[in-house]
This record gives structure tokens, C-alpha cells and sequence, in this order.
């Protein structure tokens, strides 16, 4: 992938939704929610406590490891269930709402695990993912330093191989690592002699290894969060995970797969905060009336439902890309870490972008599910005062959104700038549609038509725009030293657009697939219309603006202005109607439903 859905195509994309999940992983991940509500929410509150933390934590795993939830993406030659990454996500999906225990589990599934999966030994997979895969062993991952937080291989952290080769001595510290205080095997990130980077498998009570005080957080209280400090740890050889000097692979790798399940779990967030939302506004009565009657609460509602339907579609959308590509790869080849590697950085743009959607789409859902509940919702008595301060945290890990809006666009344009991607190809199809005034802007009956017809043209107004600052920094851009700070002003509403387009295309793509199969919905038509309506005048009000600011004169900003004019698409919607029909159905249920 790495950006290639900018690319206009005659064809629709193509991606497994979740009306097409077999009927084992519907009834997996029920099972899952089923483990959700009778397990984690009664605890929600005492493993917020520091005296109830660590047992309750390392209770619930067991729990978590006994259903099979832990093993979920384990090979079935370990005892696993052998899952693919997109069934994976529907299942945990289920159960990260609560955000203290979701740290927990997904720290050690994720990050703490498949490192190892993917770049073990198979003598290091059968010594440690049985133990992983049952929760008697809870794994947790140090890549982050003090003043290396999102420049993550710049650590300064240091292994020397001994006199007799049998180890390699640590010196060095880690910071913010999750699940360090119970945790009982590390994935570390060390430089060899100063200068490799390397991935280490490091077991608690390993000499040497000390675990600092745990961190005091604005949010996720019930999570562990504490430094790990490095005094002359010595590691057996034999735990060098990986290759010496290789160990980007597996951090810039794992690290998209944690953005993918980060974004999952802020999707299983806003379904949380719409069934707590709307259950409180048929509940709460004022001037005779519950609230959930007034507009502007049912507005705010109906957007909740448009953007879980949006999150979800597009991490599934990558989940799909992430499946295929993997799909064939057998850990029995002998490249087979550097082709896990490989393919798991070609996702790096798109995990990104559902990393920023998700998070954003979330702490927007859940500050407005605060603001339903009024000041019942400043108050610890209420849930969503607790999902306020948890999802804070969703913004800054798996690297801050800010990082993640640079990456989105710096790697796209360089991926042009090296052939990787034709958007300069893309560029010069616009510009000649444009020059020749016969830009395509029918589309017919079909379910949705319109809007993948408005999700084409955003497309084509996005590449308009970037190609107007591609032609502004081009030699900036061909420069092999070319720097995140090189026309950085303009990376974030280039970024902003290409979250919006990938949402609106993704959603619409669903949208079809459903609505054309004639399953059984609700909402489906509604959720669409009312995201891509609304994403389309977000992209038009970026652009125009944009190639305002990168005008040089008036001459110039007429020209671009005249050139993104006839991208545009001007069409009638009722977004009131749609919001009312989507509270509606959202408040008689109590719940997101589709």
C-alpha cells in the first residue's frame, strides 16, 4: 500500500468488512464482548486502585489466556488459534473499551509478543509464546528513552558482547514502558557497541535488570507504566532477537501493527461512549423532556455513529492490505524476518492514518459524551469520566499524531519522488483533465454511486493540491538530505486530507459492498452520505486554502482556485435529516448498531 490508494482506479478498492466475518469469529468475538462485560467492566474501578492493580491485572490475563483470547495470532503449531490480523482485530475490538486492562493486553499481544513471533528463533518461539500465549507469562516492550520518545532509533541505550562472546552487557534506561511492573519478558532495543540496533529478549530477575517506580498518569491508572534501568545486564547471547544491527525491522514493523490495534481500540471506545451516551439522554430528564429529545444532543450522537462507521471501515480496510501481503509468507523461509519486515513497513502510511483517525474520531466522541452527560460527566461516578482521561494517551503513543501527520505526507511525496508510487503520473491525468474542462462528474444508480463519485473527486483534488507543493519544493523533495522541517508548515492539512479522503473512500467502499448484497442493515446509507458530505467539504476547505498559502501572487492563486473549482462537486444534502434518522435509531437502540 504505502499510499498507493491516492491513486485513482477504474476499479473500487477491495477489503474484507465486517459483514463478511465467518460465523466462528462472530461468535469469537461475541464471546469476547461476552468476557468484556462480565470480567473487565465489574473490575473497571478497583484496578484503578494501586493496591487492586497488579492482582487484578494479572488475574484478568490468566482469565484472558484461558478463553484463547491471548493466543489469537498465535501459530496453531504453539498451541495458538492462528488467526489472521483482521479477525484478530474484531475480537479485540470487543474487548479494549476499558482502556486501563486494554493497555495490558495489547501491550503484551501486540508489542510484547510478535516481535518475538515474527524475528524469534525457533528455539526462543518454544521456549517463551507458550507461556505468552496463556497469560502465564505477561510481556511488555522497551523501545522509548528519555528525549528518544518518537525518534525511537536514536536510542542511546548501549550492549557490548563480553570476553568470551557468551553475553551482552546493557547499560542504559527505558522509559514509559508498559507492563513493566508485573512484566516477565522484555523485548529490548540496544545498540551494539554503540552503533547497531538491536532487539534483546530480557526475562525479569535478569541481573542487572531494575524496574523503576511506577509512573503517576493523568489516565490509564489501572495499567502499569514504570522505567526500566540497565546496570551491567548481562543477556545470553542466544536472546539477541533477530539479526545484530537489524532491530528497525522488527521496532518500525511492530510499531505499525500497534497503530492498526490502537485504532481498533479507539473504535471499540466510541461504541462505548454511544452506548453509555445514549443511554444516559433517554434517562436525564430537563424542562420536562429527557434530552435525548433536544437537537443538539441527537447532532451530536449522530455524528458518534458516523465516525465509528468511517474508523471502523478504514481499519479493516488495512487490516485486509496487511493480510494479503503477509498471506504465503511462511516462517519457515529463510528470509523470512526480512520479508515480514519489509511488508510491514509498506503499511506505514496507511497504519498511520487510521492511528490519527481513530484516536482523534475518539477523543472527539468521547469529549461530547462528557458533555451529554453534563456535570454528572466531570464526576469519577460516571464512566465516561474515566474514558475522557484514558483516551488522552491514545494521541501520543504508537508515536505522536504529530509525527504520524508528518510521516503520512513526507512518505508519500518521497515514495513519488523515487518512483514508488506514480502520483506524478496521477498529477499530469488531473491537470489535463482540468486544462480540458472534462473532468468526469456523473455517476449512476447504483447504491452510493454519488458518493464514491465525491470520494474520486476529493481524491483528484488532494493530488491537485499536492501536486502544487510538489512543484514548489521539488528539488527540496529529489534532495537526499530532505528533512521533516523542509515545508513543514503545509504537512499538516496535507495530512488532514489524506485521513478524510482514506475515511470517506473507505466508508463509501463498504457502504456499496453492503448495501449491493442486499444484507440486512440499518443505517448503513445514512452513516455514508453523512461522513463523505462532510469529509468532502473538510478536503475542499483544506485545499483552497492551502493553494492559497502556496500562491505566489494573485495571478498564480486564480489559476490553482479556477483549477481546484472544476474538481469540485456541488450537490444537495439534507446532513439534518440524516443526523435525526441516525439518533433516532442510535437512542431507541442504545447502542452503535448498523
Amino acid at each position: 500500500m504505502s499510499g498507493a490508494f491516492l491513486l485513482v482506479k477504474k476499479e473500487l478498492p477491495q477489503f474484507i468488512t465486517p459483514e463478511e466475518f465467518s460465523s466462528d469469529v462472530q461468535n469469537f468475538a461475541k464471546a469476547a464482548k461476552k468476557f468484556f462485560d462480565n470480567e473487565i467492566i465489574p473490575r473497571a474501578t478497583d484496578i484503578q486502585k494501586d493496591e487492586f492493580k497488579e492482582k487484578l491485572n494479572l488475574e484478568l490475563m490468566k482469565k484472558a489466556g484461558e478463553q484463547g483470547f491471548l493466543m489469537l495470532e498465535i501459530p496453531e503449531r504453539f498451541d495458538g488459534l492462528g488467526m489472521d490480523v483482521t479477525s484478530t482485530m474484531r475480537v479485540l475490538e470487543m474487548m479494549t473499551a476499558e482502556a486501563s486492562f486494554a493497555t495490558t493486553m495489547m501491550a503484551h499481544m501486540g508489542i510484547g509478543t510478535l516481535p518475538l513471533l515474527f524475528f524469534g528463533t525457533e528455539e526462543q518461539k518454544k521456549k517463551y509464546i507458550p507461556k505468552l500465549a496463556t497469560g502465564e507469562w505477561i510481556a511488555a516492550y522497551g523501545l522509548t528513552e528519555t528525549g528518544y520518545g518518537s525518534d525511537a532509533l536514536g536510542a542511546k541505550t548501549k550492549a557490548i558482547l563480553n570476553e568470551t562472546k557468551t553475553h551482552y552487557i546493557i547499560n542504559g534506561a527505558k522509559q514509559f514502558i508498559s507492563n513493566a511492573g508485573f512484566a516477565d519478558l522484555f523485548t529490548v532495543y540496544a545498540k551494539i557497541d554503540g552503533e547497531h540496533f538491536t532487539a534483546f529478549l530480557i526475562e525479569k530477575g535478569t541481573p542487572g535488570l531494575i524496574i523503576g517506580k511506577e509512573e503517576n498518569k493523568l489516565g490509564i491508572h489501572g495499567s502499569s507504566t514504570c522505567p526500566i534501568i540497565f546496570e551491567n545486564c548481562e543477556i545470553p547471547v542466544e536472546n539477541l532477537l533477530g539479526k545484530a544491527g537489524e532491530g528497525h525491522r522488527s521496532a518500525l514493523g511492530i510499531l505499525n501493527l500497534g497503530r492498526l490495534k490502537l485504532a481498533t481500540a479507539a473504535v471499540g471506545g466510541i461504541k462505548r461512549v454511544i452506548q453509555l451516551s445514549t443511554t444516559y439522554a433517554n434517562e436525564r430528564k430537563q424542562f420536562g423532556s429527557t434530552i435525548g429529545s433536544f437537537g443538539m444532543i441527537r447532532h451530536k450522537i449522530a455524528s458518534m455513529g458516523a465516525m465509528a462507521f468511517a474508523s471502523e471501515s478504514s481499519i479493516y480496510r488495512v487490516s485486509d492490505a496487511i493480510d494479503k501481503a503477509i498471506h504465503g509468507v511462511k516462517d519457515s523461509d529463510p528470509d523470512f524476518t526480512q520479508k515480514i519486515g519489509k511488508l510491514l513497513k509498506e503499511v506505514d502510511v496507511e497504519t498511520a492514518i487510521v492511528k490519527v483517525m481513530g484516536s482523534e474520531f475518539a477523543a472527539i466522541a468521547i469529549d461530547e459524551g462528557v458533555q451529554i452527560h453534563g456535570g454528572y460527566g466531570f464526576t469519577e461516578e460516571y464512566e465516561v469520566a474515566r474514558l475522557y482521561r484514558d483516551s488522552r494517551i491514545n494521541r501520543i503513543y504508537e508515536g505522536t499524531n504529530e509525527i504520524n501527520r508528518l510521516l503520512i505526507p513526507v512518505q508519500i511525496l518521497t515514495g513519488a519522488m523515487k518512483g514508488k508510487i506514480d502520483l506524478l503520473g496521477e498529477l499530469n491525468r488531473v491537470l489535463d483533465e482540468i486544462k480540458k474542462d472534462n473532468v468526469d462528474k456523473s455517476f449512476d444508480e447504483q447504491p452510493l454511486s454519488r458518493e464514491l463519485k465525491v470520494a474520486d473527486l476529493s481524491k483528484k483534488m488532494v493530488v491537485y493540491t499536492a501536486g502544487t507543493f510538489i512543484q514548489k519544493y521539488m528539488a527540496k523533495l529529489a534532495d537526499k538530505n530532505f528533512t521533516f522541517t523542509e515545508g513543514e508548515y503545509f504537512y499538516e492539512p496535507l495530512a488532514n486530507m489524506l485521513i478524510d479522503l482514506f475515511a470517506m473512500e473507505s466508508a463509501a467502499v463498504r457502504g456499496h459492498k453492503i448495501l449491493s448484497s442486499g444484507t440486512k442493515n440499518r443505517l448503513t446509507k445514512e452513516y455514508v452520505e453523512l461522513f463523505v458530505f462532510e469529509a468532502y467539504t473538510r478536503i475542499r476547505s483544506a485545499a483552497m486554502k492551502m493553494l492559497s498559502d502556496l500562491s505566489k501572487d494573485e495571478k498564480t492563486l486564480e489559476k490553482n482556485i479556477k483549477g481546484l473549482w472544476r474538481l469540485t462537486f456541488d450537490y444537495p444534502i439534507d446532513t439534518v435529516a440524516l443526523k435525526e434518522k441516525i439518533a433516532t435509531e442510535l437512542l431507541e437502540q442504545q447502542k452503535y448498531v448498523i
